[in-house]
């Protein structure tokens, strides 16, 4: 038998279907890409259940201006959501693409067996490796790549979630979104620009660059928030890549009506706050009771704002009052103890202390800070500075009257500042009165590097855009 003859041979031999669970019929399994989930498993019965994972070394985004060489299952970070029933029969294929440098295989805990899987699927560049298993577990599970050294592959992104959905499945939810953390260490520090390396040592320290949702910093705001309705039901499938940090994951606004703990079978009742281990997982669910803007992240709350793990879910709908009235006084508080002064002297508050209350540094750090930041440096990719903004400077200088209808009304939607596209929510600052929002606008028009007139009060008072006609009475 010549070479050719060989090759052929054996490439059919690797080709065919493998003998295991052959009485059963055979599906090929549908694989998602983050933050979407693939469809509830309606059949009854086990299925031999074909699943492919190809990997691929890419370079991508992982914050704005911040290029990185993710390597992944499939593209993306995470990997490919993976559903399967418990009890199918699960082959499996592992494809490592001829561009790849290295070799790579995966560890799915799902998997009773040698390492996971990673036993029999250590393959080439170039190269497709497989075996199956029968999935005896139900629950959420990580899978990642345990090829040496494994703490580098996983760092790079080799991490995603397959769910073995129990023969009685979870209740039927409106939306099911798939969400993972992971810790990413850069050579150069959060927001260097640029192609970074991976730091081994600060892997190894323990002392990430950044901490995402989904690969990326943003990957969870603007255009690319989950979405619900009032009303409806939500199912987060939720891991945590690591490699090394535990996450501590809130919905900001909201308590989790269920939490199926590390991603087991038994569920907890009205938890605010769930731990997910490195290598973990969990389920969470909850109904949507009102509208708004609801911000996922890891309650490590430093991470958060300043290293990346930020998301939003962006509900429609109409408001409930009866739970959320949103803000419905904003007045001046000068503190108990100058107002007994006040009154034991019959005489008004110091004027020093009056003039703190109208001060628009002290109103910018109360009223507007927590987003853009104390010196009003924003936060990449979700929040736009007002530092040096190119943005703020136009609307200061020349559309004044833009400038206090985006303060006392909000605004959705995509705007550029200083080249960088930013699509989000900026909710309203409710009570500020005209001496008030003439004193913060000022501040921030003349701060940090900006140059623009100051506001009166009288301006402000002319620019205010007029109140709303209630519908149905315009007559």
């Amino acid at each position: 038998m010549n070479f050719r003859v060989a090759l052929l041979g054996l490439t059919a031999f690797c080709t065919s279907v493998s003998a295991f669970g052959k009485d059963l019929p055979v599906e090929k399994a549908v694989l998602t890409e983050p933050p979407l989930v693939p469809p509830p498993i309606t059949r009854t019965s086990p299925a031999k259940v074909l699943v492919e994972l190809e990997v691929i070394e890419k370079v991508g985004q992982l914050a704005d201006g911040v290029q990185y060489t993710f390597w992944t299952y499939g593209g993306t970070v995470p990997g490919r959501f993976i559903r399967v029933r418990q009890n199918d029969t699960v082959e499996f294929w592992l494809k490592n693409n001829p561009n790849n440098k290295l070799p790579h295989n995966i560890d799915l805990h799902a998997v009773t067996g040698p390492g996971g899987g990673a036993a029999s699927t250590f393959t080439a560049p170039g190269h497709k490796t497989r075996f199956t298993f029968k999935a005896l577990n139900p629950g959420l599970y990580i899978y990642h790549c345990a090829t040496a050294p494994v703490g580098m592959h996983i760092a790079n992104g080799m991490y995603g979630l397959i769910y073995v959905q129990p023969e009685k499945a979870l209740p039927k939810v409106d939306h099911e979104y798939y969400v993972v953390q992971g810790d990413f260490y850069t050579e150069g520090d959060y927001g260097v620009k640029g192609l970074q390396p991976f730091s081994m040592k600060r892997a190894i320290d323990e002392n990430p660059s950044y901490v995402v949702f989904n690969g990326a910093v943003g990957s969870l705001v603007g255009d690319k928030a989950l979405k619900a309705k009032v009303g409806e039901t939500v199912r987060l499938f939720v891991g945590n890549g690591g490699p090394n940090l535990v996450s501590s994951f809130h919905v900001i606004g909201e308590i989790f009506d269920k939490v199926y703990t590390e991603g087991g079978q038994r569920s907890q009742e009205q938890v605010q706050t769930t731990l997910v281990p490195a290598g973990g997982s969990a389920i969470v669910e909850y109904k949507l009771d009102t509208d708004g803007t609801f911000v996922l992240v890891d309650h490590s709350i430093f991470r958060t704002f300043n290293k990346g793990s930020l998301g939003m879910m962006k509900v429609e709908g109409k408001g409930n009052k009866d739970v959320y009235s949103g803000k419905e006084i904003d007045e001046i508080y000068l503190g108990d103890e100058v107002v007994a002064t006040a009154v034991k002297s019959q005489a008004t508050p110091a004027p020093a202390q009056a003039a703190a209350a109208k001060d628009g540094r002290t109103l910018f750090l109360s009223n507007c800070a927590m987003c853009h930041q104390t010196e009003g440096q924003g936060i990449p990719n979700v929040f736009p500075p007002l530092a040096k903004s190119d943005f703020l400077a136009n609307l200061a200088n020349k559309s004044r009257k833009d400038l206090v209808a985006l303060v006392l009304n909000g605004k959705t939607g995509k705007i550029v500042v200083n080249g960088t596209e930013y699509n989000g929510v900026m909710t309203p600052v409710a009570g500020l009165d005209d001496e008030a929002l003439a004193a913060v606008l000022s501040y921030v028009s003349s701060a940090w590097g900006n140059q623009a007139p100051a506001f009166t009060a009288n301006e402000v008072k002319s620019l205010r855009p007029a109140p709303a006609v209630p519908t149905g009475a315009e007559h």
